[in-house]
């Protein structure tokens, strides 16, 4: 059932309010750290080895393997921590050359995003 033009004036007016006032809400991490793929790979590889582990340590049985199966639930959670840890960039990143104006620099890219989207909904 489609929404009446009053119905999509006010939800289109409610998205407008809640992206300019919950702007912080979805804001990327920025500044000097982000992932690393590096980290990534290397956090899949050890969480995969804990998956090993843990399987083996349950065939296993007995101490030995509680033992193994520990090690590897432990290779898994450090795997995890490695793969969400931001590392600190140690070159800045260089923005990329764009036909479009400029934007203002001081603007977050939450603010860009609505100003793309408001002129997208005026049909400019």
């Amino acid at each position: 059932m489609p929404l009446s033009e009053q119905e999509q004036r006010l939800l289109d007016e409610m998205e407008r309010h809640l992206l300019h006032n919950d702007a912080d809400v979805v804001t990327a991490p920025s500044g000097d750290r982000a992932l690393s793929y590096r980290n990534l790979v290397y956090g899949a590889l050890l969480l995969l080895v804990g998956v090993g582990g843990l399987v083996a340590g349950v065939i296993l049985g007995g101490t030995w393997g509680i033992a193994v199966g520990v090690v590897g639930f432990v290779a898994m959670l450090a795997g995890v921590m490695v793969a969400v840890t931001p590392v600190r960039r140690t070159t800045p990143v260089e923005p990329r050359e764009r036909s479009a104006p400029k934007q203002k620099e001081s603007a977050s890219f939450m603010d860009r995003m609505n100003d793309r989207w408001d002129r997208r909904q005026d049909g400019r």
